[in-house]
């Protein structure tokens, strides 16, 4: 079966609809006038999202149903209809509008109240409003196809929504973060008492971004499916449409975020992967202090994301055993740890390959022949109904199977590689005089701003 023939088979129409796709410190002196403002928040929260859901409700078709009797029932759909040239432009616009209001608030208003208020735009416009698609998250995904498919092209605002978040992001760091994504805006109101993790745990669920990034190109790649979307636990959630399993997933997340602040943004979002890697390169990232740091330790604990980073206490460090020979060795084991993935990447290839829909129609077919004659197994019939051999699906199955074999290699080397040096940064000593927001883990959100003494 080519791939055209797989995207019309009921397993990928599933997917296809998807491919165009605070924290209260602890023991604070704040004045009452900020207190007010954080209930509040959650006020204007609960208005927008139930207005929302009204709102969607109640909407009426454009263009209705025609008064006569015709026999035809108009089916409801169940994904956002394709929407005008212009209006995708518009989207596009919208977004570059709310990355400049984002980055001016952190880095020259550095209000952490004006952030708020445009995470809820966000949250109403992109989320509720566009049904969360296009997200700039899921565009990883077809930014991958784009490359690997010929006869595949990406449009123009699915570039520009995986492009421009990524070029604030190297310039201003996590400023997308910070106001213009409608799932990290949904997780950021809702923090109500955030606990701090130890730094093993946050390090070591850290890796999941990695291996969740790895599996979504993996898959885009060899055209088997989109799953940063068919798995996106907030946008059932925003369209109000969310199976039972979705649903559970989204709400699990949501109260698991009221005290794990933002728990998708820090240990699942595939996007997260660049935008941290492009906001350690930015230059004019958002910092604690306007100034030079007086060492008030206000800031210490008003991060919920344990993004903050202490100033080094060099006893600690030489008391810690860190020294070049430590060093050596992790870097010498690094090799060692993508022979490692390579070797995993490669016995896991056929487990992973079993997701196509053309590999599995050809072991089913092989191993249970009987299918054959199963007229409720649409794919089975479907691909009776196109008069092809079963030679003809196991060599396009076998293809598949290689591009498998390949990719898996190389997404295991790049986990060991992730794994050799987040092992090796545990062991690098740098010097710090003052706290300061670690640039690749910091959302901008403009927290410690809030508690620092220092006059703008």
């Amino acid at each position: 079966m080519n791939q055209k023939t797989k995207i019309e088979s009921s397993h990928e129409l599933r997917a296809a609809s998807c491919k165009s796709l605070v924290n209260e410190t602890a023991n604070c002196d704040c004045d009452w006038k900020l207190h007010a403002f954080k209930y509040a928040k959650f006020i204007v929260f609960a208005v927008v999202f139930f207005l929302s859901t009204f709102t969607l409700s109640a909407q009426q078709q454009r263009f209705p149903k025609p008064e006569f009797d015709t026999g035809y029932e108009q089916p409801s759909p169940i994904t956002p209809e394709p929407r005008a040239l212009a209006l995708e432009y518009f989207d596009v616009l919208v977004l570059l509008l709310v990355l400049s209001a984002a980055t001016w608030m952190a880095l020259k208003s550095r209000s952490r109240h004006g952030l708020i208020w445009l995470s809820i735009f966000t949250l109403a416009y992109f989320g509720f409003y566009r049904n969360g698609c296009i997200c700039s998250i899921g565009s990883i995904q077809n930014v991958t196809l784009t490359f690997f498919d010929p006869t595949y092209a990406i449009s123009l605002s699915a570039l520009l929504f995986f492009v421009l978040p990524l070029l604030f992001t190297l310039f201003f760091g996590r400023t997308f973060c910070a106001g213009a994504c409608p799932l990290g805006a949904i997780q950021d109101l809702i923090v109500i008492k955030p606990i701090s993790l130890p730094k093993w745990l946050n390090k070591t669920l850290g890796l999941i971004p990695y291996l969740y990034l790895s599996l979504a190109v993996l898959f885009a790649a060899t055209g088997t499916d989109f799953i940063i979307c068919r798995y996106d636990p907030f946008v059932g959630i925003f369209r109000m449409d969310a199976k039972l399993l979705m649903a559970i997933l989204g709400i699990s997340f949501l109260l698991m975020g009221m005290f794990v602040a933002r728990p998708y943004c820090r240990f699942l979002c595939p996007y997260s992967v660049p935008l941290s890697w492009m906001s350690r390169f930015s230059k004019w990232h958002l910092t604690i202090t306007p100034s030079k740091c007086i060492q008030c330790k206000l800031c210490a604990n008003s991060c919920p994301f344990d993004a903050i980073d202490y100033p080094t206490n060099e006893k600690e460090v030489v008391k810690s055993g860190l020294g070049p020979k430590r060093f050596l060795t992790y870097v010498l084991i690094i090799p060692l740890w993508v022979a490692l993935g390579v070797f995993v990447g490669n016995r896991s290839h056929v487990f992973l390959s079993k997701a196509n829909s053309t590999v599995y129609l050809a072991e089913l077919l092989i191993s249970h022949p009987e299918v054959r004659n199963d007229p409720d197994n649409i794919d089975v019939q479907t691909f009776m109904s196109l008069g092809k051999t079963m030679d003809e699906l196991v060599v396009e199955a076998e293809k598949i199977q290689v591009k498998f074999y390949l990719g898996s290699m190389i997404a295991g080397g790049f986990m060991g590689l992730v794994i050799g040096m987040t092992l090796l940064n545990t062991v690098v000593f740098r010097k710090r005089q003052d706290y300061e927001p670690h640039k690749g883990n910091c959302f901008s959100c403009a927290r410690c701003v809030d508690y620092c003494p220092v006059e703008k």
